[in-house]
């Protein structure tokens, strides 16, 4: 795999001395995975496979949250553990603008600011998670603590319960 590019977030990721796994899976040329399937397309659990979440707050600064692939943003949950009073998912259209990333590609590190993070708690209790790598068809995998760490993020409950 000689010729593989490396992105922001890689580039990120060594600057920092932190181990990560480069995954690629098949995808048409622009065109946006859904999460369970990228968990699929990778052979890995979707519990480790985690999405980025763009929001702005009422206060209008950004929030960027990462769930597991299968789990639903809990918006109320997600604006007290950023500290405001509520969070809204920004426009598509927004991503590049405000992230550097496209949809489907956009990463918890290396975006083209520094924006609150805060990750499900969820992934305190896998060994490694995956994340985007900043472009569609790549996921970076490590441990959880690193990535926090790498993206200056922290940990709350932010997804939604589900019944039974």
């Amino acid at each position: 795999m000689g010729k593989e590019a490396k992105t922001n977030a890689m580039r990120m990721l060594e600057r920092a001395k932190i181990a990560y796994t480069a995954h690629e899976y098949p995808h048409e040329e622009g065109q946006a995975v859904d999460g369970a399937s990228v968990a699929r397309l990778t052979g890995q659990d979707p519990a480790r496979v985690f999405k980025t979440l763009v929001t702005q707050g009422a206060d209008r600064n950004y929030y960027v949250f990462v769930v597991p692939v299968l789990a639903e943003l809990d918006l109320k949950k997600a604006a007290k553990a950023a500290g405001v009073k509520s969070v809204a998912m920004i426009h598509v259209a927004d991503i590049n603008k405000v992230t550097g990333y496209i949809r489907g590609g956009c990463s918890p590190v290396g975006m083209k600011k520094q924006y609150v993070t805060v990750f499900d708690e969820s992934c305190l209790a896998q060994p490694t998670m995956l994340v985007s790598g900043g472009r569609i068809g790549t996921q970076i995998e490590c441990a959880p603590a690193d990535l926090i760490k790498a993206s200056r993020g922290k940990t709350a409950a932010i997804t939604q319960e589900h019944e039974a």
